[in-house]
């Protein structure tokens, strides 16, 4: 193991600190999180929960004192030897099932949401790929992992008066991430040359420990490259074309590099989406230097490979111009035993052959084993790459579904509701957790407990959002509109909406301001009021979904809606669980079909929050009548817009809005608590990322690593 940074030092007796705060498992352990916490919780609050940074933070002293606390070290002793446990061993339900593999798979990913102390992610991609290695972990699935580092983050948004985002360039500061240098041989960082750069390209390697699993960051932006090249990795899926080739040459093939420079060989591959998917390619490379045929090698590779897609518009897919694809890969051709033809046809769409080299088209040609995340968006797949299988129906195309799932020991609020489900569905309702039979315990749960529980988690919320205003205010003097549109004036009594997306068009953050008149009644209702919360970044060359922030910004300043709309910046993976664990009901209203599956509606649904959402994505198959509210299933000619805003009004207006408000003689909502208990129900085993990980196991990782039958 690496030896952490040495930014701060620690007494003997709690030496075992440090080794946790690098490894992220105490993320999603509670009583883990709750060590840390015990220690300083101003320090932890003003660390942004991050342990190294509060660990450097607190004076030497303060530690000292904590080594010689027994009840602290009863808590130490207890999280450590629970980590120990854990960690050291590659024994878990995987072993115990299928035996074990002889050699790892590998997972890449273009983004990892692991944690906010780690932002080398965007959104969704990057959290589900976090939630994955999580689950992995606790599973004991045989994964490696493959990703970039990012120097200067994705987007980092700022709000301008206006309203208006700006993406401000904000290098980042490694002091405190949870990562550590990966030694080479002489014990100097390793350093790892890409194929194709001229002048050469070189990648540093970094590891951050996941608990059982090692994922691997390469990062691109050292002294020893030219200032081009440094730039490759600085921002998360670079917007000139030909640095996103580069970037993903990095990825992919770099990546493979990496691996094979710690001595891995991995003996199958998990694409997440079509950026690393040039990885294919190194790993057929290896094989035709071993003698295999050009065909030989791509079957083999074939057998081994898993890709899953995430996107549903053929738009959204990586799309190279053939001549670029030369410029860096035809000193390649030759070395795979194949022409330039035979291989650029692999990326080629018959639907648009003279568009490029798509990358989701070459993943799905080269892999054996192809998935999409929704039934929905299986059947949405099936359709948009017909093409690719001119011999098959729609239906027979080989595109599977699994569903994505959310980890749910990182996203079920770790404090007061873990407790409350321990307390009322046993010890062990983790390791069950993929039972339906034991959340069914949660209707034990008395309907004021949990009430009141969800009420502290929504004070918690507006409170943490007051903390972001202030500090807004107090250091950059911003008018006092904005300080209201940043959300100054929420009430934790109101029924309050969340909407937390990547702003852009399709996902209509603006359906539910469709009627101004209409909305702004709902809002100031003097017995009965709603208030939203609206947060999310536009990528920053989306200027319609700029335009959609600003559209919000300046109606959430407008003193007719009473301070009851609030857009909160930045957003990011802690402002996440803060929504998740504390709005009353979840917002989502994408255009049908694009939204591929979606994931923050089941970390909402699993902490008591219903959705109301549009029938797509993972929600045709999560909504079962009593669990939340569904509208736009039904197809719709003409101003679709105006249809389902009319239907998201009327939900609100007829369902909603009273359920929340009709309150019994001891204060509860009954009839609320009821959905609340049933989103938990229906939504935690069936919507888990151990449910997900458990179905790539043993549909695609099991054969994929040759161990079927064994």
């Amino acid at each position: 193991m690496n030896e952490p940074k040495a930014v701060f030092t620690l007494p003997d007796r709690v030496r075992g600190l440090g080794d946790l705060a690098y490894n992220l498992w105490w993320s999603w352990n509670a009583p883990a999180r709750e060590l840390f916490r015990s220690l300083d919780l101003q320090a932890w609050r003003e660390s942004g929960h991050n342990p190294i940074r509060m660990l450097a933070l607190l004076p030497p002293a303060q530690l000292a004192s904590a080594a010689e606390d027994a009840d602290f070290l009863v808590h130490y002793d207890a999280v450590t030897g629970q980590f120990a446990a854990e960690v050291a061993t590659q024994a878990g339900w995987f072993a115990a099932e299928h035996g074990r593999a002889q050699a790892p798979l590998a997972y890449f990913s273009a983004e990892y949401g692991l944690h906010a102390s780690l932002p080398v992610y965007a959104g969704g991609l990057g959290v589900l790929a976090g939630d994955h290695l999580k689950e992995c972990s606790d599973l004991g699935v045989p994964v490696v992992a493959v990703g970039m580092i990012y120097s200067r983050g994705y987007v980092w948004q700022r709000i301008r008066e206006d309203g208006w985002q700006e993406d401000v360039e904000q290098p980042l500061d490694r002091t405190y991430d949870p990562i550590t240098p990966v030694p080479d041989a002489d014990g100097r960082q390793l350093t790892v040359r890409v194929p194709f750069f001229d002048p050469p390209l070189y990648v540093a390697v970094w590891k951050v420990a996941v608990g059982r699993v090692s994922l691997y960051l390469m990062d691109a932006d050292l002294e020893a490259n030219q200032p081009w090249d440094r730039t490759i990795a600085h921002h998360l899926y670079a917007g000139d074309l030909e640095q996103r080739l580069r970037q993903e040459i990095v990825l992919g093939m770099g990546g493979m590099r990496a691996l094979e420079a710690l001595s891995i060989r991995p003996a199958a591959l998990h694409l997440n989406e079509g950026h690393p998917a040039l990885a294919i390619l190194e790993r057929i490379r290896a094989l035709v230097d071993e003698g295999a045929t050009f065909e030989e090698a791509a079957q083999q590779v074939r057998e081994s490979t898993i890709f899953t897609t995430h996107t549903p518009l053929s738009a959204g897919t990586d799309v190279f111009p053939f001549p670029l694809m030369d410029k860096y890969l035809s000193s390649y051709y030759a070395g795979l035993g194949t022409d330039r033809d035979t291989l650029l046809s692999l990326g080629t769409n018959p639907q648009d052959p003279g568009a490029g080299f798509n990358m989701t088209v070459f993943a799905l040609r080269a892999a054996g084993f192809r998935n999409a995340v929704s039934r929905r968006h299986g059947q949405v797949a099936r359709g948009m790459w017909a093409g690719l299988w001119p011999d098959k129906q729609v239906n027979e195309v080989p595109i599977e579904a699994i569903t994505n799932g959310v980890h749910l020991p990182s996203w079920i609020e770790p404090t007061a509701l873990q407790a409350l489900l321990t307390r009322y569905l046993g010890p062990a309702w983790l390791e069950h957790q993929g039972s339906p039979g034991i959340w069914e315990l949660v209707d034990e749960i008395p309907d004021g407990e949990l009430w009141h529980l969800h009420q502290r988690l929504k004070e918690l919320l507006t409170a943490r959002i007051d903390e972001r205003v202030r500090e807004r205010w107090w250091k950059d003097r911003v008018a006092s509109g904005s300080v209201i549109a940043f959300g100054a004036l929420l009430d934790p009594q109101i029924l309050t909406l969340g909407f937390a997306r990547r702003f852009t068009g399709y996902k209509r953050p603006d359906l539910i301001l469709y009627d101004l008149e209409r909305l702004k009644r709902l809002l100031t209702d003097p017995l009965h009021p709603v208030q939203i919360i609206f947060a999310g970044k536009a990528h920053p060359a989306d200027g319609d979904g700029k335009r959609l922030i600003q559209k919000i910004f300046r109606l959430a300043q407008d003193p007719k809606c009473a301070g009851r709309i609030a857009f909160v910046e930045d957003y990011d993976q802690q402002l996440a669980e803060y929504l998740v664990h504390g709005v009353d009901v979840w917002l989502n209203n994408p255009l049908p079909p694009l939204e591929a599956s979606g994931t923050s509606g089941m970390k909402a649904s699993v902490n008591g929050v219903p959705n109301l959402s549009i029938q797509d994505g993972w929600w045709i198959e999560g909504y079962h009548g009593d669990n939340g509210w569904a509208f736009g299933e039904e197809d719709v000619q003409g101003d679709r817009f105006r249809a389902d805003a009319e239907a998201l009004y009327c939900l609100l207006e007829e369902q909603v809005i009273p359920l929340y408000y009709r309150h019994s003689d001891d204060g509860v909502p009954h009839e609320f608590v009821r959905v609340m208990k049933a989103a938990i129900k229906s939504v935690a085993p069936a919507f888990s990322a151990r449910r997900m990980v458990k179905e790539y196991a043993e549909r695609f990782y099991v054969r994929a690593l040759g161990m079927a039958g064994d």
